[in-house]
């Protein structure tokens, strides 16, 4: 790419000057330890009675409906992606976790455990999109005993054709006990997967013919390479519709009113097909319409309406948008493409998970609306099946949503992919914004976190604080500040992470050029969830309005990104505790404090007692990020870059795909990006690899940091290229010899 290249010609610079560079740019800025006599820079600690973060408003466009924690005496899911009841049981509810386990507990409101229902770990192959990923009870399943299972296998497994591969299987209870027998499996389908994304994995029946329905991806990688979504003789990219109610000796038979029986045209499995990821799919138990949500590719989220034999577009289009011509146009004899009902930008969100039409009876307005969500952003969508509107509902549920769940009541749950927790689609008691608590104001003036006569200037009850690596933030100056409910502490956790008590306030300002432009608070309200909320300084720079959605604007000449609510959780997820920065190895730095005091920031946050536990080693014996000394190795000042800037999505249950851990003190060999194939594109490079040792022109990682596209990462919060954190990185890939 050229791009790369243009980079190597200004990277190749000695590395202890590269070091230098990069300490000299904000990455660790007097970073580490404390060079004082170790008294604190506090005498003690501020009283706060004004910055204190109550009850959420609602966040609802509306204000008619939230999102609320249920079953919270379980122990917490593992990786959960689909959430089910039996046919006409309401007794009981079924999780499948994403590495190969079901669990079952009872339908109780105080329910403290759970069962397994089948463990099939020794034959699935899990990690980003593979893994355990449907599972669907016969319809008859009261007398046969039939459920089916829809994951990835790994080679080593009977029956399992390829590494990667997917399989439809049935299983049966055993004879003494209401569990499944992993012995019993009958494998339906497999179908051999050429990457290692795009699976789909959604299985079900339908109420109105009774016949298994698939979700297939188009095979993976990005872009659809080999073309599957616009094939329709391959069962990539498609809908299935098969007949598993045959004899024991025969798998299945094609339903003689599927579209292409023949087979002349498509498969003779195919009900539908142009699609990319349909990652979740259900049916309307009113209608038997089948709605299903298809994870877009650069720019567009879609959601469709699935009707025998019709081509979606994939990859042609990519929602209602004309996408690439390089793959061959399909028979003139097949179906155009059919566009999307409802479609959303990369502006609102970036992977959607497909919901239910609602048909309770506790949310009469939602009744005959299709709900819908994003995993990164959280938002949830309702889009009106008569007329086809859409509104947001809930615009910062602060979720990773991997699946909607619906009630044989028809009430309709969700599953935090992070958390590991069920939630439930609820009447928001009195609705409506505004509400108890402080938050939001719609002046900044007004939220106590600032001198109500000069908002410039941080209330008295807020501690200021600085972190040893910066955030990217284009080239912004920031100032940070914090403030807790007085007698509250933070609880430091095991690895260092700092865990605020409900009422906290983080406060942030953003300054180019000497103006103040943004103001932002995060704060964890009382119900222990974290909120985003940004402030726009006006013209005059007396006070700061607050905005309800995303804005962009010229600032110093450049193009500024004002995050809206639901973008501010995007980043600040659930799997980095809500907040970024504060721990140990951050703020383990001097700070200069008023009267030019300067001293330690764990000395002196320790001295006036803001720990739940005093802290009892020395700074000097406490982790900084990165080394004290500033001749950290190249390869040490990068991990602490990509803690920073990438790891709170690029970890465990953080929601950035693929298999990265790119936290600093992941070992090695943990990292999952050396050698690997991406899973989200190549952007066009030739044997691409995320990092590519020794060779950065091949490291997806460095060129997604240099492109200002829909390709670019981090996704939001960037207009400008970090050239010189982009040189680090450079230098890095450059200095590696292999892979552990």
């Amino acid at each position: 790419m050229k791009v790369v290249s243009l980079l190597r010609s200004v990277v190749l610079l000695p590395h202890s000057i590269l070091l230098l560079l990069a300490l000299s740019c904000g990455h660790g800025e007097n970073s580490g330890g404390s060079d004082g006599d170790g008294s604190s820079g506090l005498d003690a600690r501020p009283a706060n009675a004004t910055c204190l973060a109550g009850p959420p408003s609602s966040p609802l466009a509306g204000g008619d409906v939230e999102v609320e924690e249920v079953f919270t005496s379980l122990a917490s899911f593992a990786s959960p992606v689909r959430m089910l009841q039996q046919p006409g049981d309401d007794t009981s509810w079924f999780v499948v976790e994403q590495s190969g386990i079901v669990r079952m507990f009872d339908n109780a409101p105080g329910v403290s455990t759970k069962q397994t229902f089948v463990d099939i770990r020794d034959r699935v192959l899990s990690g980003g999109e593979r893994g355990l990923l449907g599972m669907a009870f016969h319809p008859s399943f009261a007398t046969n005993d039939y459920v089916f299972l829809s994951y990835t296998c790994d080679s080593s497994a009977s029956g399992c054709p390829a590494n990667g591969a997917s399989v439809i299987s049935r299983f049966q209870l055993f004879n003494n006990s209401f569990a499944l027998d992993p012995d019993t499996e009958k494998i339906i389908l497999t179908l051999s997967q050429p990457f290692g994304n795009h699976n789909g994995g959604m299985i079900e029946f339908s109420p109105l013919d009774g016949f298994l329905y698939i979700a297939f991806g188009d095979g993976g990688s990005g872009g659809d390479p080999l073309c599957n979504g616009s094939n329709p003789n391959t069962l990539l990219g498609s809908i299935l519709r098969i007949d598993v109610n045959v004899g024991a000796l025969d798998d299945y038979d094609i339903p003689a009113d599927n579209p292409y029986a023949n087979g002349v045209l498509a498969a003779p499995e195919t009900f539908a097909w142009g699609l990319r990821n349909p990652w979740k799919f259900s049916f309307d138990r009113a209608t038997g319409d089948l709605w299903l949500a298809d994870v877009g590719q650069n720019k567009w989220e879609e959601v469709d309406l699935i009707e025998s034999g019709k081509n979606y577009g994939w990859n042609f289009m990519e929602g209602a948008h004309f996408y690439s011509n390089v793959c061959a146009s399909p028979n003139p004899s097949l179906p155009a493409a059919t566009e999307p009902l409802a479609e959303y930008g990369h502006n609102l969100g970036r992977s959607i998970t497909g919901g239910y039409v609602y048909r309770g009876s506790d949310l009469p307005l939602l009744t005959g609306q299709y709900i819908y969500g994003d995993f990164q952003t959280g938002r949830i969508w309702g889009l009106d099946t008569g007329t086809y509107a859409t509104e947001i509902l809930i615009d910062n549920s602060g979720l990773l949503i991997s699946s909607f769940a619906e009630g044989n009541d028809g009430e309709i749950y969700l599953l935090d992919y992070g958390s590991g927790g069920i939630y439930q689609i609820v009447d928001s008691a009195g609705g409506g914004g505004g509400g108890a608590g402080f938050f939001p104001q719609a002046l900044l003036s007004e939220t106590g976190c600032v001198d109500p006569f000069d908002p410039t200037q941080a209330a008295s009850g807020m501690i200021p604080y600085d972190i040893n690596v910066p955030f990217w933030f284009d080239g912004a100056v920031k100032s940070r500040w914090l403030s807790l409910p007085d007698g509250k502490t933070i609880t430091v956790g095991a690895d260092g992470d700092w865990v605020f008590p409900a009422g906290s306030v983080l406060m942030k300002e953003f300054r180019l050029n000497g103006e103040l432009f943004e103001t932002r608070l995060f704060a964890r309200h009382t119900d222990g969830t974290w909120a985003g909320y940004s402030y726009e300084w006006n013209v005059g720079g007396t006070d700061a309005n607050l905005l309800f959605v995303s804005k962009t604007k010229n600032i110093g000449g450049q193009s500024w990104t004002y995050p809206s609510r639901s973008q501010c959780l995007q980043c600040h997820t659930n799997a980095a505790g809500g907040s970024l920065g504060l721990e140990t190895q951050q703020l383990n730095r001097d700070h200069t404090y008023p009267g030019m005091r300067i001293a330690n920031q764990i000395t002196t946050f320790d001295h006036i007692g803001l720990f739940t536990d005093p802290m009892m080693d020395d700074p000097d014996d406490l982790p900084v990020l990165p080394p004290t000394d500033g001749g950290g190795s190249t390869a040490e000042i990068a991990r602490a870059y990509l803690h920073v800037n990438c790891s709170q999505c690029h970890r465990p249950g953080g929601g950035g795909l693929g298999n990265a851990d790119l936290r600093f003190a992941t070992e090695e060999l943990d990292l999952g990006v050396c050698d690997e194939v991406p899973t989200q594109g190549d952007l066009g490079i030739v044997n691409a690899r995320v990092v590519a040792p020794g060779d950065p022109a091949r490291s997806v990682l460095l060129s997604r940091m240099l492109v200002d596209a829909a390709d670019r990462m981090p996704p939001i919060g960037r207009s400008v290229v970090d050239t010189e954190g982009a040189a680090l990185i450079d230098a890095w890939i450059d200095e590696l010899t292999g892979c552990p």
